[in-house]
């Protein structure tokens, strides 16, 4: 059986440590030029060397996104970016535009990744991108798994990639242009302001001089927003057609929706390889304790109709817990030195989420503050951007993360 890349999002450093920590395969990343997630930290030069020696000391793999849909003046200094990044070693870059693949294959002998953003949806198209010299088709999200199946079986010899959580575009695979048209902000350049998420008065016209509202109640409509794809009750469908890579989306997420969505779909990975495959509810509930909009399906079964939208739902977000610390330091068997995220307090019930156990319930117990000239108090609270040593015999070790249940402070 083969190996099948478990793909991570890494918006910044700590989030790739977050990703590999929690079992991904590889992440991908962009630096801080020509990569559609403008918004995010992303990677100064210096940064995505530190990043492709890190993953390659723990046998990752990391892939740079290359895949913004450039005018003329974008292509002067592409060049010598990625001779650059052919030095450097990264494991692959994700490419969008003709004329990128071609500066690529130029400029290096770096393997490319076709973005989704080529919109590839049929085997005849992923076929040519072979024959030019793509290692990989990111394939559209707007594919069925038959789909998927046929390509499969009609173009055997290129590797597959397919989105399996995260984020959806209303749009066809982010070719959108309303966030350009109301901002002036380029979605194909990395920029998107995400207008597709805004509340809107939206009406039909049924015949001229009247109109009918449209999917909208006092609230407003959110018709053109996407629920949020998610396939892990459906894992061992996706990886039965025979894809190489399992990608989740969200450079722009926190490192708690990274680490939790990593390690739950790791599992379900896992227990397919292992022949054990049967679906935990507990996944799906660790996939609801971060920040969501409902979830569908998306398009691998067909096409999802009014049941991918979040139509009239004003409260389409939702989470179940709330990242509290992170582990940064292991002084002892029994004692540690946390990063605080949000408030918290001694005595409350947390849990600890570590990569290979389900949470662990423990009471936190009295916390020793550190400030930055590195003295030393003992406190009851700590604030956020606190560094605080405890003691407990719970075992967690560095980049674990520990979290409240939501609402239970």
């Amino acid at each position: 059986m083969k190996k099948v890349e478990l793909l991570a999002p890494a918006g910044n450093y700590e989030k790739m440590e977050m990703a590999f920590h929690y079992g991904a395969d590889a992440v991908f990343l962009g630096g801080k030029i020509f990569n559609l997630r403008a918004g995010s930290h992303n990677f100064s030069n210096e940064e995505l060397e530190k990043a492709a020696n890190y993953a390659h000391d723990l046998g990752k793999k990391v892939y740079v996104a290359l895949n913004i849909i450039p005018h003329n003046e974008d292509l002067e200094v592409l060049p010598e970016y990625v001779r650059f990044l052919d030095k450097i070693g990264v494991d692959g870059v994700i490419v969008a535009d003709l004329g990128v693949f071609q500066i690529v294959k130029e400029n290096s002998n770096i393997p490319i990744s076709v973005s989704t953003q080529a919109s590839n949806t049929n085997w005849r198209s992923v076929k040519i991108w072979k024959d030019m010299g793509a290692k990989r088709v990111v394939l559209a999200r707007e594919i069925s798994l038959e789909n998927i199946k046929e390509i499969r079986a009609k173009v055997p010899d290129i590797e597959l990639e397919v989105f399996v959580h995260g984020a959806m575009c209303m749009s066809i695979s982010g070719r959108c242009l309303l966030s350009n048209y109301l901002t002036g902000r380029d979605a194909n350049r990395g920029d998107c302001a995400q207008p597709c998420r805004w509340r809107y008065s939206l009406m039909e016209e049924k015949r001229p001089g009247q109109y009918m509202p449209v999917f909208e109640d006092e609230h407003g409509t959110f018709i053109f927003s996407s629920k949020d794809l998610c396939t892990i009750d459906i894992i061992d469908q996706i990886l039965d057609a025979g894809v190489d890579s399992l990608k989740i989306e969200g450079r722009m997420k926190g490192i708690y929706y990274v680490a939790n969505a990593v390690k739950a779909y790791r599992e379900a990975i896992d227990k397919y390889n292992a022949g054990e495959y049967v679906f935990d509810e507990n996944w799906l509930k660790e996939l609801e304790s971060t920040s969501h909009r409902l979830y569908t399906k998306g398009f691998y079964f067909g096409n999802p109709g009014v049941d991918g939208q979040n139509y009239n739902d004003r409260n389409s977000y939702s989470q179940t817990h709330q990242l509290v610390a992170k582990v940064i330091e292991k002084v002892s068997s029994d004692e540690y030195i946390l990063d605080i995220r949000n408030r918290v307090e001694s005595g409350e019930v947390l849990e600890v989420v570590t990569p290979n156990t389900k949470a662990i319930e423990f009471t936190l117990p009295k916390m020793i503050l550190i400030d930055k000239r590195g003295h030393e108090s003992e406190t009851l609270f700590a604030n956020p951007n606190s560094i605080v040593r405890i003691k407990t015999n719970i075992k967690m070790e560095v980049l674990d993360m520990i979290r409240i249940v939501k609402g239970s402070n």
